[in-house]
Protein backbone atom coordinates (compact mmCIF):
# COMPACT_ATOMS: atom_id res chain seq x y z
CA UNK A 1 0.00 0.00 0.00
CA UNK A 2 1.07 3.39 -1.01
CA UNK A 3 0.27 4.82 2.56
CA UNK A 4 2.71 2.63 4.88
CA UNK A 5 6.06 3.26 5.39
CA UNK A 6 8.64 0.96 3.78
CA UNK A 7 10.00 1.14 7.37
CA UNK A 8 7.33 -0.95 8.68
CA UNK A 9 7.83 -3.42 6.08
CA UNK A 10 11.50 -3.85 4.97
CA UNK A 11 14.80 -4.50 7.46
CA UNK A 12 16.07 -1.69 9.15
CA UNK A 13 19.29 -0.17 7.85
CA UNK A 14 21.94 0.69 9.87
CA UNK A 15 22.21 3.96 11.87
CA UNK A 16 23.56 6.15 14.43
CA UNK A 17 22.67 8.49 17.36
CA UNK A 18 24.45 11.39 18.93
CA UNK A 19 24.42 12.77 22.39
CA UNK A 20 21.13 13.07 24.49
CA UNK A 21 20.67 14.90 27.38
CA UNK A 22 19.14 13.21 30.75
CA UNK A 23 15.16 14.71 29.93
CA UNK A 24 12.99 16.08 33.06
CA UNK A 25 9.70 16.78 31.76
CA UNK A 26 6.45 18.20 33.15
CA UNK A 27 4.55 20.18 35.25
CA UNK A 28 6.20 21.53 38.52
CA UNK A 29 9.69 19.73 37.04
CA UNK A 30 11.60 23.66 37.35
CA UNK A 31 11.55 22.54 41.56
CA UNK A 32 13.93 20.16 40.63
CA UNK A 33 16.35 22.11 38.81
CA UNK A 34 18.37 23.29 42.14
CA UNK A 35 19.37 19.82 43.35
CA UNK A 36 20.12 19.03 39.77
CA UNK A 37 23.07 22.16 39.85
CA UNK A 38 23.93 20.95 43.48
CA UNK A 39 25.00 17.85 42.10
CA UNK A 40 27.29 19.48 39.64
CA UNK A 41 29.25 21.83 42.43
CA UNK A 42 28.44 24.30 44.17
CA UNK A 43 28.59 27.69 42.05
CA UNK A 44 26.45 28.57 38.98
CA UNK A 45 26.37 30.76 35.77
CA UNK A 46 22.77 31.40 35.17
CA UNK A 47 22.37 32.62 31.60
CA UNK A 48 18.77 34.60 30.99
CA UNK A 49 17.00 36.69 28.80
CA UNK A 50 16.88 40.08 29.05
CA UNK A 51 14.17 40.70 31.75
CA UNK A 52 10.39 38.73 31.49
CA UNK A 53 11.98 35.89 33.65
CA UNK A 54 14.04 37.87 36.60
CA UNK A 55 10.55 40.34 37.24
CA UNK A 56 8.23 37.43 37.25
CA UNK A 57 7.46 35.35 40.96
CA UNK A 58 9.80 32.33 39.77
CA UNK A 59 12.83 33.95 39.55
CA UNK A 60 12.57 34.67 43.48
CA UNK A 61 11.85 31.26 44.13
CA UNK A 62 14.28 29.86 41.89
CA UNK A 63 17.32 31.87 43.67
CA UNK A 64 16.37 31.60 46.75
CA UNK A 65 16.19 27.70 46.32
CA UNK A 66 19.35 27.72 45.03
CA UNK A 67 20.46 29.22 48.00
CA UNK A 68 18.56 27.05 49.77
CA UNK A 69 20.83 24.41 48.22
CA UNK A 70 23.90 25.37 49.28
CA UNK A 71 24.69 26.94 45.52
CA UNK A 72 26.55 30.48 44.87
CA UNK A 73 25.26 31.88 41.25
CA UNK A 74 25.75 35.21 39.51
CA UNK A 75 23.37 35.53 36.11
CA UNK A 76 23.88 37.67 33.11
CA UNK A 77 20.90 38.57 30.56
CA UNK A 78 21.00 37.94 26.87
CA UNK A 79 18.90 40.52 24.60
CA UNK A 80 17.69 39.53 21.71
CA UNK A 81 19.81 36.35 19.03
CA UNK A 82 22.94 36.35 20.12
CA UNK A 83 25.95 37.10 18.31
CA UNK A 84 29.79 36.30 18.47
CA UNK A 85 30.77 39.10 20.42
CA UNK A 86 27.96 38.99 23.04
CA UNK A 87 29.61 34.87 23.57
CA UNK A 88 32.80 36.42 23.67
CA UNK A 89 31.99 38.83 26.37
CA UNK A 90 30.38 36.78 28.66
CA UNK A 91 33.07 34.06 28.27
CA UNK A 92 36.18 37.02 29.08
CA UNK A 93 33.54 38.49 31.91
CA UNK A 94 33.15 35.05 33.38
CA UNK A 95 35.93 32.60 32.70
CA UNK A 96 37.69 33.12 36.22
CA UNK A 97 34.45 32.95 38.23
CA UNK A 98 34.94 29.22 38.99
CA UNK A 99 31.49 28.27 38.22
CA UNK A 100 30.58 24.16 38.47
CA UNK A 101 28.07 24.63 35.63
CA UNK A 102 25.92 26.80 33.44
CA UNK A 103 22.12 27.14 33.51
CA UNK A 104 20.26 28.58 30.52
CA UNK A 105 17.30 29.57 31.13
CA UNK A 106 14.82 31.00 28.03
CA UNK A 107 14.19 31.03 24.92
CA UNK A 108 15.76 28.95 22.35
CA UNK A 109 18.38 31.76 21.71
CA UNK A 110 19.03 32.30 25.19
CA UNK A 111 19.74 28.64 25.68
CA UNK A 112 22.23 28.84 22.15
CA UNK A 113 24.05 31.49 24.03
CA UNK A 114 24.62 29.69 26.97
CA UNK A 115 25.66 26.54 25.29
CA UNK A 116 28.20 28.47 23.52
CA UNK A 117 29.20 30.22 26.94
CA UNK A 118 29.76 26.34 28.47
CA UNK A 119 31.37 25.24 26.01
CA UNK A 120 34.23 28.26 26.49
CA UNK A 121 34.25 29.04 29.74
CA UNK A 122 36.90 26.32 30.75
CA UNK A 123 38.97 27.81 27.93
CA UNK A 124 38.25 30.90 27.73
CA UNK A 125 38.73 30.55 23.57
CA UNK A 126 36.71 32.48 21.22
CA UNK A 127 33.69 31.22 19.39
CA UNK A 128 35.08 32.44 16.18
CA UNK A 129 37.34 29.75 16.28
CA UNK A 130 34.73 27.24 15.91
CA UNK A 131 32.06 28.77 14.22
CA UNK A 132 30.94 27.11 11.19
CA UNK A 133 31.69 28.27 7.68
CA UNK A 134 32.76 31.86 9.52
CA UNK A 135 35.41 31.21 12.27
CA UNK A 136 38.85 29.73 12.45
CA UNK A 137 38.40 26.27 11.62
CA UNK A 138 39.82 25.37 14.48
CA UNK A 139 38.65 21.82 16.09
CA UNK A 140 36.94 21.89 19.53
CA UNK A 141 38.37 19.80 21.79
CA UNK A 142 36.67 21.48 24.82
CA UNK A 143 36.68 20.70 28.31
CA UNK A 144 33.55 22.46 27.99
CA UNK A 145 31.32 23.01 31.76
CA UNK A 146 28.24 20.94 33.02
CA UNK A 147 25.31 22.80 31.05
CA UNK A 148 21.61 22.50 32.35
CA UNK A 149 19.11 23.41 29.76
CA UNK A 150 15.75 25.04 30.94
CA UNK A 151 13.36 26.72 27.67
CA UNK A 152 10.90 28.62 28.66
CA UNK A 153 9.04 28.23 24.89
CA UNK A 154 7.69 25.80 23.05
CA UNK A 155 9.68 25.92 19.46
CA UNK A 156 13.23 25.29 18.91
CA UNK A 157 13.79 22.32 21.02
CA UNK A 158 17.79 23.84 21.88
CA UNK A 159 17.65 22.07 25.08
CA UNK A 160 17.82 18.46 22.81
CA UNK A 161 20.73 20.13 20.24
CA UNK A 162 24.03 20.03 20.31
CA UNK A 163 24.60 23.16 18.22
CA UNK A 164 24.62 26.44 19.65
CA UNK A 165 23.32 28.97 16.47
CA UNK A 166 24.92 32.35 16.80
CA UNK A 167 23.72 35.64 14.36
CA UNK A 168 24.79 38.88 12.81
CA UNK A 169 22.38 40.43 11.72
CA UNK A 170 22.70 43.29 8.85
CA UNK A 171 23.58 42.90 4.59
CA UNK A 172 26.86 41.01 5.62
CA UNK A 173 25.18 39.31 8.50
CA UNK A 174 25.23 35.57 8.97
CA UNK A 175 23.76 32.69 11.14
CA UNK A 176 25.90 29.89 11.81
CA UNK A 177 26.40 26.96 14.30
CA UNK A 178 29.09 26.02 16.61
CA UNK A 179 28.45 22.70 16.90
CA UNK A 180 30.04 19.70 19.13
CA UNK A 181 28.86 16.76 21.13
CA UNK A 182 30.11 18.04 24.32
CA UNK A 183 28.24 21.01 23.59
CA UNK A 184 24.44 19.03 24.20
CA UNK A 185 23.06 19.95 27.47
CA UNK A 186 23.79 17.39 30.85
CA UNK A 187 20.02 17.85 31.88
CA UNK A 188 17.24 19.09 29.94
CA UNK A 189 14.05 20.23 32.43
CA UNK A 190 11.18 20.68 30.22
CA UNK A 191 8.57 22.43 32.25
CA UNK A 192 5.41 23.73 30.20
CA UNK A 193 4.25 25.96 32.84
CA UNK A 194 6.51 28.89 31.55
CA UNK A 195 3.96 28.26 28.45
CA UNK A 196 1.19 30.62 30.99
CA UNK A 197 3.22 33.85 30.33
CA UNK A 198 3.83 33.33 26.29
CA UNK A 199 2.00 35.63 24.48
CA UNK A 200 -0.06 34.97 21.24
CA UNK A 201 2.29 35.80 18.42
CA UNK A 202 5.51 33.85 20.34
CA UNK A 203 3.30 31.04 20.79
CA UNK A 204 2.44 31.13 16.96
CA UNK A 205 6.05 31.45 15.86
CA UNK A 206 7.42 29.14 18.31
CA UNK A 207 4.87 26.56 17.51
CA UNK A 208 5.25 26.75 13.95
CA UNK A 209 9.29 26.49 14.23
CA UNK A 210 8.33 22.88 16.24
CA UNK A 211 5.86 21.83 13.44
CA UNK A 212 8.19 22.30 10.60
CA UNK A 213 11.48 20.83 12.25
CA UNK A 214 9.53 17.72 13.18
CA UNK A 215 7.67 17.83 9.30
CA UNK A 216 11.49 18.27 8.07
CA UNK A 217 13.03 16.04 9.98
CA UNK A 218 10.43 13.28 9.23
CA UNK A 219 11.04 13.77 5.22
CA UNK A 220 14.82 14.11 5.69
CA UNK A 221 17.23 12.23 3.51
CA UNK A 222 18.87 11.51 7.01
CA UNK A 223 15.26 10.10 8.68
CA UNK A 224 15.69 6.46 10.37
CA UNK A 225 13.11 4.22 12.42
CA UNK A 226 13.95 5.91 15.56
CA UNK A 227 13.63 9.77 14.23
CA UNK A 228 10.45 8.96 12.14
CA UNK A 229 8.94 7.24 15.90
CA UNK A 230 9.99 10.55 18.13
CA UNK A 231 8.76 12.93 14.85
CA UNK A 232 5.44 11.02 14.54
CA UNK A 233 4.95 11.27 18.65
CA UNK A 234 5.85 15.06 18.64
CA UNK A 235 3.29 15.59 15.83
CA UNK A 236 0.45 14.16 17.07
CA UNK A 237 1.15 15.93 20.67
CA UNK A 238 1.26 19.34 18.29
CA UNK A 239 -1.58 18.42 16.67
CA UNK A 240 -3.82 18.06 19.92
CA UNK A 241 -1.93 20.70 21.81
CA UNK A 242 -1.79 23.83 19.75
CA UNK A 243 -4.16 25.67 18.80
CA UNK A 244 -5.55 25.05 22.29
CA UNK A 245 -2.86 26.31 23.70
CA UNK A 246 -2.66 29.13 21.03
CA UNK A 247 -6.34 30.07 21.55
CA UNK A 248 -5.65 30.04 25.67
CA UNK A 249 -3.07 32.69 25.36
CA UNK A 250 -4.94 34.93 23.00
CA UNK A 251 -7.61 35.02 25.76
CA UNK A 252 -10.48 32.89 23.81
CA UNK A 253 -10.15 29.79 25.87
CA UNK A 254 -9.90 30.40 29.31
CA UNK A 255 -6.20 30.27 29.87
CA UNK A 256 -6.17 28.15 33.27
CA UNK A 257 -8.34 25.66 32.11
CA UNK A 258 -7.71 22.14 32.36
CA UNK A 259 -7.67 21.77 28.74
CA UNK A 260 -5.41 24.45 28.20
CA UNK A 261 -3.04 23.66 30.81
CA UNK A 262 -2.96 19.89 29.26
CA UNK A 263 -2.62 21.71 25.68
CA UNK A 264 0.92 23.09 26.63
CA UNK A 265 1.87 19.50 28.04
CA UNK A 266 1.41 18.70 24.35
CA UNK A 267 3.05 21.88 22.72
CA UNK A 268 6.05 21.83 24.63
CA UNK A 269 6.40 18.02 24.23
CA UNK A 270 6.39 18.51 20.73
CA UNK A 271 9.05 21.25 21.21
CA UNK A 272 11.18 18.29 22.74
CA UNK A 273 10.47 15.97 19.98
CA UNK A 274 11.69 18.17 17.26
CA UNK A 275 14.71 19.06 19.04
CA UNK A 276 15.68 15.57 19.44
CA UNK A 277 14.74 14.78 15.28
CA UNK A 278 16.88 17.92 14.37
CA UNK A 279 19.97 16.72 16.31
CA UNK A 280 19.48 13.63 14.94
CA UNK A 281 17.94 13.61 11.41
CA UNK A 282 18.27 17.41 10.13
CA UNK A 283 15.88 18.79 8.75
CA UNK A 284 15.20 20.84 4.99
CA UNK A 285 14.51 23.29 3.04
CA UNK A 286 12.78 26.14 5.08
CA UNK A 287 15.70 25.97 7.75
CA UNK A 288 17.87 26.15 4.31
CA UNK A 289 16.09 29.72 4.29
CA UNK A 290 16.48 30.36 7.49
CA UNK A 291 19.68 31.07 7.80
CA UNK A 292 20.17 33.29 5.63
CA UNK A 293 16.89 35.07 6.29
CA UNK A 294 17.55 35.59 9.76
CA UNK A 295 21.47 36.63 8.75
CA UNK A 296 20.10 39.73 6.32
CA UNK A 297 16.81 40.94 7.59
CA UNK A 298 15.78 41.25 11.07
CA UNK A 299 13.01 38.42 10.75
CA UNK A 300 12.32 35.99 13.93
CA UNK A 301 13.22 32.41 13.05
CA UNK A 302 9.56 31.18 14.07
CA UNK A 303 8.15 33.98 11.64
CA UNK A 304 10.48 32.51 9.19
CA UNK A 305 9.58 29.05 9.67
CA UNK A 306 5.38 29.80 9.89
CA UNK A 307 5.49 32.01 6.36
CA UNK A 308 7.64 29.32 4.66
CA UNK A 309 6.28 25.76 5.68
CA UNK A 310 3.57 25.75 3.46
CA UNK A 311 5.14 26.69 0.09
CA UNK A 312 8.16 25.11 0.80
CA UNK A 313 6.12 21.86 1.34
CA UNK A 314 3.94 22.40 -1.67
CA UNK A 315 6.99 22.83 -3.89
CA UNK A 316 8.91 19.66 -2.24
CA UNK A 317 5.76 17.25 -3.00
CA UNK A 318 5.68 18.84 -6.65
CA UNK A 319 9.19 18.42 -7.24
CA UNK A 320 9.05 14.83 -5.57
CA UNK A 321 5.69 13.58 -7.93
CA UNK A 322 7.85 15.09 -11.09
CA UNK A 323 11.25 13.91 -10.21
CA UNK A 324 11.28 10.69 -7.45
CA UNK A 325 7.37 9.76 -7.52
CA UNK A 326 8.49 6.67 -5.26
CA UNK A 327 10.14 8.38 -2.23
CA UNK A 328 8.76 7.60 0.76
CA UNK A 329 8.77 11.32 1.60
CA UNK A 330 5.71 11.44 -0.34
CA UNK A 331 4.25 8.79 1.97
CA UNK A 332 5.40 11.00 4.76
CA UNK A 333 3.34 14.10 3.89
CA UNK A 334 0.28 12.20 3.30
CA UNK A 335 0.34 10.87 6.59
CA UNK A 336 0.93 14.40 8.30
CA UNK A 337 -1.65 15.36 5.82
CA UNK A 338 -4.65 13.21 7.60
CA UNK A 339 -3.24 13.80 10.79
CA UNK A 340 -3.07 18.12 10.65
CA UNK A 341 -5.95 18.13 8.69
CA UNK A 342 -8.05 15.71 10.31
CA UNK A 343 -8.81 13.00 7.52
CA UNK A 344 -9.40 9.26 7.52
CA UNK A 345 -6.65 6.97 7.44
CA UNK A 346 -8.21 5.86 4.26
CA UNK A 347 -7.61 9.21 2.38
CA UNK A 348 -6.00 9.16 -0.43
CA UNK A 349 -2.07 10.01 -0.80
CA UNK A 350 -2.35 12.93 -2.83
CA UNK A 351 -5.48 14.78 -1.17
CA UNK A 352 -4.20 14.12 1.91
CA UNK A 353 -0.92 16.05 0.92
CA UNK A 354 -3.35 19.06 -0.83
CA UNK A 355 -5.06 19.25 2.23
CA UNK A 356 -1.66 19.45 4.47
CA UNK A 357 -0.48 22.69 2.54
CA UNK A 358 -4.20 23.73 2.13
CA UNK A 359 -4.57 23.83 6.52
CA UNK A 360 -0.95 25.03 6.91
CA UNK A 361 -1.86 27.90 4.32
CA UNK A 362 -5.30 28.51 6.02
CA UNK A 363 -3.06 28.55 9.48
CA UNK A 364 -1.06 31.42 8.48
CA UNK A 365 -3.77 33.60 8.02
CA UNK A 366 -5.07 32.90 11.29
CA UNK A 367 -1.81 32.71 13.02
CA UNK A 368 -1.47 36.70 11.38
CA UNK A 369 2.07 35.32 9.74
CA UNK A 370 3.86 38.21 8.43
CA UNK A 371 4.85 38.02 4.58
CA UNK A 372 9.00 38.54 4.24
CA UNK A 373 7.98 42.07 2.48
CA UNK A 374 7.47 43.29 5.97
CA UNK A 375 10.78 42.77 6.87
CA UNK A 376 12.61 43.85 3.90
CA UNK A 377 12.93 41.70 1.70
CA UNK A 378 12.40 42.60 -1.89
CA UNK A 379 12.26 40.39 -5.21
CA UNK A 380 15.91 41.62 -6.14
CA UNK A 381 17.04 40.00 -2.89
CA UNK A 382 15.80 36.19 -3.47
CA UNK A 383 18.85 35.27 -5.38
CA UNK A 384 21.47 36.61 -3.08
CA UNK A 385 19.12 34.19 -0.64
CA UNK A 386 19.30 31.28 -2.86
CA UNK A 387 22.49 31.08 -2.93
CA UNK A 388 23.38 31.21 0.67
CA UNK A 389 20.58 28.76 1.60
CA UNK A 390 22.25 25.76 -0.28
CA UNK A 391 24.87 24.36 3.24
CA UNK A 392 23.71 23.18 6.37
CA UNK A 393 19.59 21.88 6.48
CA UNK A 394 19.51 22.31 2.75
CA UNK A 395 21.87 19.29 2.57
CA UNK A 396 18.84 17.13 4.49
CA UNK A 397 15.99 18.31 1.89
CA UNK A 398 14.43 14.91 0.97
CA UNK A 399 15.43 16.31 -3.02
CA UNK A 400 17.88 18.70 -4.08
CA UNK A 401 15.92 21.65 -5.41
CA UNK A 402 16.59 23.56 -8.41
CA UNK A 403 17.24 27.67 -7.88
CA UNK A 404 13.82 28.42 -9.93
CA UNK A 405 11.97 26.52 -7.13
CA UNK A 406 13.64 27.56 -4.04
CA UNK A 407 13.09 31.38 -5.34
CA UNK A 408 9.32 30.16 -5.74
CA UNK A 409 9.15 29.58 -2.18
CA UNK A 410 10.42 32.60 -1.20
CA UNK A 411 8.18 34.67 -4.15
CA UNK A 412 5.01 33.25 -2.95
CA UNK A 413 5.63 34.80 0.95
CA UNK A 414 7.14 38.47 -0.24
Amino acid sequence: MDDVLADDALAIAPFATGRLPRIVFGAGTLAGLPGEVAAMGRRALLVTGAASLRASPVWEKLTQALRQHGVDWEAVPVAGEPGPARVDEIVAAFRDGGFDAVVGIGGGSVLDCAKAVAGLLRSGRSVMDHLEGMGRAIPYTGPAAPFIAVPTTAGTGSEATRNAVLSLVGPDGFKKSFRHDDLMARVAIVDPVFLESCPPALVAANGMDALTQLIEASVSTRANPMTDALAWSGLKAFAAGFFPAYRGSCGVLDGSGAAVVAARGQLAYAALMSGLCLAQAGLGSVHGLASPLGAYYPIAHGIVCGTLVAEAIAINIQALEERLPESQALVKYARVGRLLAGLSRNAPPAAARTALVQSLRLWQVELKLPRLAGYGVVAGDLAKVVAASRSGSMQTNPLVLTDAEITEILRRRL
